[in-house]
């Protein structure tokens, strides 16, 4: 709670100090894609508008909260946030304190709640749900509760197409046991409502396949390698060429945190087996295997802010004091640029 408060008053005070217009209240929150669920929320799906490249769960909880609001749609779409991100807070606490103990579990939520671009779980946009749906699938599968563990992984499904990684993951965990595995089959089946819903409102049920196009990300035929090249080479094309310098650092932002996600998921995999392994190393291929256009890792921070092993990772890292200090103190100066950024209508992601 504080840290989401923290964040909302240096918002108001960003966007304040820097004079700029803008809303002081709940539209403070509704940015950028914001804009697209809320259209989805309250007036359905597009044809020609890129909207089908935001799956259905978010903004359809917004739309039916929007309605009980009394169309007040962007105080539903943070209501949802922050409930979601209430919960996947709790769920990270405990699956951490089992592997971490209770210092651990605090600083594994620390740094998730203190991350650059955590402003997102409180935005109206759908990383929190998803997080918080893909700690609940894991939390029940782990327990053994398979049943619910596919209906949350349908959950996740439905909010954002990164859930194949958690699907992938939860296979690898059930594993021989096909009975269980054959509960992961509620999650596609569920998904099915999504081109249903598409075909009733736009009269294009695949829309979603083909949606990233608009969005100017396409499939790189070297899969990951693509993405990873090609923000190599992006970032020393803007150098040599003297390219304005916020295109720079957005370039340059994408690698490093590329950079530092490697490094986190190959400890996941060494340090908490191959279904956080499995977890990491997918959900990170998948943004790396569609580049966008002139800015090839364009938010890869805000992806790698809902692949919660990696903050089980720095955990561990932080049993350290001195290591500790440093992850803290460079999360929060992160932090702070990307609310000044949010506060004043630049990128940030």
């Amino acid at each position: 709670m504080w840290s989401r408060v923290a964040i909302w008053l240096a918002a108001l005070l960003a966007l304040a100090w820097f004079g700029r217009h803008g809303s002081y209240g709940l539209a403070l929150w509704a940015r950028w894609d914001s804009g697209w669920f809320l259209r989805i929320a309250e007036h359905g799906y597009a044809s020609r508008e890129g909207t089908a490249a935001f799956f259905p769960a978010y903004p359809g909880l917004v739309a039916i909260l929007g309605r009980v609001f009394l169309g007040h749609y962007a105080l539903a779409g943070i209501t949802v946030s922050l409930a979601s991100c209430a919960v996947a807070f709790v769920l990270l606490w405990r699956l951490a304190q089992e592997r971490l103990g209770r210092d651990g579990s605090f600083r594994t939520v620390l740094y998730l709640a203190v991350f650059p671009v955590s402003l997102f779980l409180q935005a109206v946009y759908s990383e929190a749900l998803y997080l918080a749906a893909v700690l609940a699938a894991f939390s029940l599968a782990e327990r053994g509760r398979w049943t619910w563990a596919g209906l949350a992984a349908a959950l996740a499904l439905l909010t954002r197409s990164a859930a194949v990684a958690l699907l992938a993951a939860l296979v690898v965990l059930a594993w021989p046991d096909l009975r269980r595995a054959a509960w992961l089959l509620l999650a596609p089946l569920a998904f099915l409502a999504f081109p249903l819903v598409l075909w009733r409102q736009i009269d294009e049920p695949w829309a979603f396949l083909h949606a990233q196009a608009q969005w100017e990300r396409e499939w790189s035929w070297a899969g990951p390698l693509g993405g990873l090249w090609e923000g190599v080479a992006k970032v020393g094309n803007d150098v040599e060429s003297y390219t304005h310098a916020q295109s720079v650092a957005i370039n340059v932002e994408g690698l490093v945190f590329c950079a530092l996600f490697i490094v986190l998921a190959v400890l996941t995999w060494r340090w908490f087996g191959a279904v956080y392994g499995v977890f990491a190393a997918v959900s990170l291929a998948l943004p790396l295997s569609t580049p966008a256009g002139d800015f090839p890792l364009l938010s890869l921070p805000r992806f790698g802010l809902v692949v919660f092993p990696f903050f089980l990772v720095l955990a561990r890292v932080g049993e350290r004091p001195r290591a500790h200090a440093a992850i803290v103190a460079l999360s929060a100066l992160g932090l702070g640029i990307a609310i000044a950024e949010w506060a004043t209508y630049e990128w940030v992601a």
